[in-house]
């Protein structure tokens, strides 16, 4: 990855943004953005206005990025939102269209940095004149990014990586080839040499052993090992307690090492659209993605794969709500996820009375109180020590 220059957005001066822009002429670069004085843009830039960096060149091709510090549009209010723009010259005609892949990412996301972490998990995307712009609506939410440690000093530093795809997919520097074995991996997807099957909640799905058991310790004891119990021999092996979105999801992650977006079932979506009104429905849909995302934190454990679990921590924490904070709590405690654990207790530190009281009157809390007490001794002492600062 080349380095593009870096643009600095600084609210404490009507929220300007100043860019030295660097020429990275190769296919991939990225940009630093870094956000000065964060509570001031918040107030300067209501929902649905930005604060715009100056261009940047990745790939023989000039850039900008979008900064949405209250979300790009109402349903996303409480969200950053960031898109990265193609600049193009309106009033040429015939401007070819540019295929990219891209990402956001906070400075300290030292695992997004990769070159093939942007070419494993985000898709194609084509930047023409008339759809110029592509992005994430909902980057981070500001209040999970306010407990975070990437505000520091009231600034924080956002990362955007870009790769242009090559039409012609020559080779031009060994050294900076990126690796597309995640790709040639994912094709075994498609039941070539497939050697075992799964029955998940109705369904089946075709793998190979070889790939389950050099990714997954579980696996390679359940299909090789003293666990197989004849699993090695049996045509279809039963999954129990877990629905066959995990497991497609689980399975996708082993063989491309990079985590899918959750699958929308088509009788569900045609139903919410039409009782629910689109903010009711962007809700609901934000809920089935919560918990979808919990049970793949699962299956995640539950088949010692802890890059995935890592991913759906951080996931998870980053979502914490008022509404949610209990369930989360009590799934980082039975599975010992101390850092998802923290989140939720950190959370729950930070609320006014009025939420804290309306968090501890759920069920939620009364199971975490009777399964687990420790957890509660371990929150009345951090409230504790709080208050003697």
């Amino acid at each position: 990855m080349s380095f593009a220059g870096v643009s600095v957005v600084d609210g404490g001066k009507r929220c300007t943004c100043d860019t030295s822009a660097v020429y990275a002429g190769a296919d991939s670069g990225y940009h630093l953005l870094m956000v000065r004085d964060y509570s001031r843009t918040k107030l300067q830039l209501p929902t649905g206005e930005s604060a715009t960096t100056g261009l940047f060149t990745v790939g023989e091709y000039d850039w900008y990025i979008e900064y949405y510090p209250n979300g790009e549009n109402p349903n996303c209010r409480d969200f950053v939102s960031l898109y990265v723009t193609r600049h193009t010259l309106y009033d040429c005609d015939g401007e070819e269209d540019v295929e990219a892949k891209f990402s956001f990412s906070l400075v300290d996301q030292l695992e997004k940095h990769k070159p093939g972490y942007i070419h494993g998990t985000n898709k194609t995307c084509t930047f023409s004149s008339s759809a110029p712009s592509w992005g994430s609506d909902r980057f981070v939410r500001r209040d999970a990014l306010e407990r975070s440690a990437d505000l520091k000093g009231d600034c924080l530093t956002i990362r955007c990586d870009i790769m242009v795809v090559c039409k012609d997919h020559k080779i031009e520097d060994a050294a900076g080839t990126i690796s597309d074995i995640n790709q040639h991996f994912g094709h075994l997807q498609n039941k070539v040499g497939a050697d075992v099957t799964f029955e998940v909640g109705g369904e089946t799905f075709a793998a190979h052993r070889c790939v389950l058991a050099a990714r997954s310790k579980v696996f390679m004891a359940q299909l090789f090992g003293p666990m197989k119990e004849g699993a090695a021999t049996s045509s279809v092996i039963q999954i129990k307690d877990m629905e066959a979105k995990v497991f497609r999801a689980l399975l996708s992650f082993i063989y491309t090492d990079s985590l899918p977006a959750m699958e929308k079932d088509s009788m569900e979506e045609d139903e919410m659209s039409e009782v629910m009104d689109e903010g009711r429905e962007e809700a609901a849909e934000f809920e089935m993605w919560l918990q979808w995302l919990e049970d793949l934190f699962v299956a995640a454990d539950r088949y010692d794969l802890q890059l995935l679990k890592l991913i759906c921590e951080k996931q998870l924490s980053e979502h914490i709500s008022v509404s949610s904070v209990t369930s989360t709590l009590a799934l980082a405690e039975k599975h010992h996820c101390c850092g998802l654990k923290e989140a939720c207790l950190k959370f729950i530190q930070v609320q006014s009375p009025s939420c804290l009281q309306t968090v501890m009157a759920t069920s939620g809390w009364d199971h975490i109180a009777v399964t687990y007490p420790w957890v509660v001794k371990e929150f009345i002492a951090k409230l504790a020590s709080n208050q003697r600062k």
